[in-house]
């Protein structure tokens, strides 16, 4: 593929809710630039964007996809992102290295779930927002509607840059409100506007020129002296205004029917910043924060945004040079690892086709295979300099599982397996929990992690079994005890004899066991403190309740005997757990629980369930808050009550709630249920 100047290339991702139509956006962009000889069908799954087994299986996208195309002398590098809530993690990383979004709404279902997400993120991340209104072939679509609806939905500024030439069945083109030409049909023609638009055309001009020109003093004033701002005037008001966050500009268009696309790739080059216009972009340059200029003849700085585990390719690296030129065939270096990259043959993708290139400017993206160390959020610089470049901030896992090996050679693999998975996919994440003995996998939510079980299985032929996971409880004491235990052992040779007296209190938050050795006069020999002690972390690990990490202690061993011949190690050993069961038993014995932050953002009217089924999960709310529509509930709630909370929001609120948790402290468990926790405990050791 040619290579693009900085300022001749537009970075944008398609995001918005799922089946709104952004990866058919994307596959008529392609169509039209001549990329493909016919449009890709997601029901065929002959897409570009979504070439994965899984998204073909699912008709729909589940990975960010890189589509780049080359229209009037520009290549427009086009981020397909998925619009299902679980996978969020890609949406974020493709907006990290794209200068705008553009939202994809659907002109018939108009604002939904996904609409609104994607505009948080886009507020969030403070980038430039355009609107496509798609679909406008249907039946009942309605352009007016959803213009209005955004703006009594969102806080800024929609005005209208493509009206649409009827509706329904007599949709046939677009009209730029700008310079009042008409695209006819798929091949975006040019014609004189329907006469019936002209009022239309009208207000939505007046509209734009003063959003135009309240952005530049100069303009300002030329437009209330009554002068008639240029076209190229009215493009760069406009441009500082959606630079500014002030104005959205709204498309209108028809996707599967290729109306409006060319019209729009004319108006995403006018009206998208380019990287020359977004720069300069924030950096950690020699510890410090500073910006770097986007400049391609500066030092190389490149941002590491996509991994993709190719179980025939090996890992494929995608990444957005922020400055300088990266070349191929190249050496950079891991500032984050701390090690030098080959780069290799440099390419870009376009769905899972590889185009070579030479050599990837500041503001481009591309990607290389077989990368060793790097992974997605890594910074590739150029040997010698010392630049960090801000990595996407992911939310933290929402839903997990347990997960089992099904055979020996599964359980060979598995560790391999997860760590590939959560190199491509960041907001996974895997642990082996020893406490309950379960490796758990985390994800956003029941869909995403049945993805990545199914990818286990399809990419690296891991076969693993799911389950609920136990709750991480721990055990701990709640006052004073005294216990003393002797092991005496008779056999035919030499016997073994120990006797220990400890005392059990409750411990402190800093160290899961504070040992004291109070023993005088010589009742037991020091040399037999570290036996002791061994026993007693024996019993902690294993637990004495039902199986759980004991932790937060004080033991004092303050007397017991020795036999000059008969004491050994292992007796004290045994004579140190057993005395510690003892104790612990009488010490008022407790479990602790995981206590997790969890901040619920609904829309008002859910506020009254949201709060009620909180209260069925033993929450403390600690604050409630609205803004602009939304209620924001911040409570602490019990890990145990959030195992399946992603799937019960969902499902109270249609889907239109969203939530982010964080782990706080242990906390102990109300009495009434800790018998239930030994009950279940003992009923699976009878099973096992």
């Amino acid at each position: 593929m040619k290579v693009y100047s900085s300022d001749k290339i537009r970075n944008i991702a398609l995001m918005g809710h799922s089946g709104s139509g952004k990866t058919i956006l994307a596959e008529a962009m392609a169509h039209a630039t001549g990329v493909t000889n016919r449009m890709g069908r997601i029901e065929d799954g002959t897409t570009l964007s979504d070439w994965d087994d899984e998204e073909i299986k699912r008709s729909q996208s589940i990975n960010a996809s890189l589509i780049p195309v080359e229209w009037a002398d520009h290549k427009l590098n086009v981020l397909d992102t998925p619009g299902y809530p679980d996978f969020i993690g890609d949406v974020i990383s493709a907006l990290r290295v794209s200068e705008a979004g553009m939202v994809v709404v659907d002109a018939v279902a108009g604002i939904e779930v996904g609409t609104e997400l994607a505009w948080q993120h886009l507020e969030q991340e403070n980038k430039p927002r355009f609107i496509f209104v798609n679909k406008m072939d249907r039946d009942n679509a309605d352009f007016q509607r959803v213009v209005d609806a955004l703006n009594n939905t969102f806080e800024g500024h929609f005005v209208p840059v493509l009206l649409p030439i009827g509706a329904e069945d007599n949709f046939s083109g677009v009209v730029s409100v700008i310079e009042g030409e008409a695209y006819m049909g798929p091949e975006g023609k040019p014609g004189d506007a329907p006469a019936q638009l002209e009022e239309a055309l009208e207000e939505a001009k007046l509209e734009l020129v003063e959003a135009a020109a309240e952005s530049d003093d100069e303009l300002l004033m030329k437009y209330l002296e009554g002068e008639e701002l240029t076209p190229e005037e009215v493009f760069t008001g406009l441009k500082n205004a959606i630079r500014e966050g002030a104005v959205t500009p709204v498309f209108s268009g028809s996707a599967a029917k290729e109306i409006g696309i060319r019209a729009a790739m004319d108006l995403i080059i006018s009206l998208v910043p380019s990287p020359v216009d977004a720069a300069p972009y924030p950096a950690i340059i020699d510890g410090e924060e500073g910006e770097l200029p986007g400049d391609p003849n500066g030092v190389t700085a490149a941002l590491v945004f996509k991994t993709i585990a190719d179980p025939y390719v090996g890992r494929i690296t995608l990444f957005r040079v922020f400055n300088g030129t990266l070349k191929s065939d190249s050496r950079m270096y891991n500032i984050n690892k701390r090690a030098e990259e080959r780069m290799g043959h440099i390419f870009t993708l376009r769905g899972k086709e590889q185009l070579p290139v030479k050599e990837v400017p500041a503001g481009d993206i591309a990607a290389a295979a077989k990368l060793n160390v790097t992974v997605t959020g890594d910074t590739l610089v150029e040997k010698g300099v010392n630049i960090v470049l801000p990595p996407p901030k992911f939310p933290n896992p929402l839903y997990a599982v347990a997960i089992r090996p099904l055979t020996q050679a599964d359980s060979a693999k598995i560790s391999n397996a997860l760590n590939r998975l959560v190199e491509e996919d960041p907001t996974l994440k895997w642990y082996n929990d020893t406490s309950i003995r379960q490796l758990i996998l985390q994800g956003m939510g029941d869909v995403h992690i049945t993805i990545a079980v199914n990818r286990l299985k399809s990419k690296f032929g891991v076969n693993v079994v799911t389950e609920t996971p136990k709750v991480p409880y721990r055990e701990t004491v709640s006052k004073t005890a005294k216990a003393a235990y002797r092991h005496k052992k008779q056999t035919g040779g030499a016997g073994q004899f120990a006797e220990v007296h400890m005392r059990v209190e409750p411990g402190t938050d800093e160290q899961d066991l504070v040992y004291e050795w109070e023993v005088f006069g010589g009742a037991i020999s020091s040399t037999f403190m570290p036996s002791i002690e061994k026993g007693i972390r024996q019993v902690m690990k294993e637990g004495v309740l039902a199986g759980y990490p004991v932790v937060k202690v004080k033991v004092a061993v303050y007397d017991g005997k020795e036999h000059p011949v008969d004491s050994k190690d292992i007796a004290f050993q045994i004579a140190g757990r057993e005395a510690f069961k003892k104790a612990f038993h009488e010490a008022g014995p407790i479990f602790l629980e995981p206590i997790y932050k969890v901040e619920v953002i609904v829309p008002e009217e859910y506020m009254g369930d949201i709060l009620g089924d909180l209260n069925t999960r033993r929450a403390r709310v600690l604050g409630m808050d609205t803004v602009r529509g939304k209620s924001i509930i911040t409570a602490e709630v019990p890990y145990a009550e959030l195992l399946r909370y992603a799937n019960d929001l969902r499902s109270i609120t249609q889907g239109r709630g969203i939530y982010n948790i964080e782990f706080l402290r242990y906390e102990p468990v109300p009495q009434h249920l800790s018998q239930a926790i030994i009950d279940e405990a003992k009923r699976e050791k009878e099973e096992k």
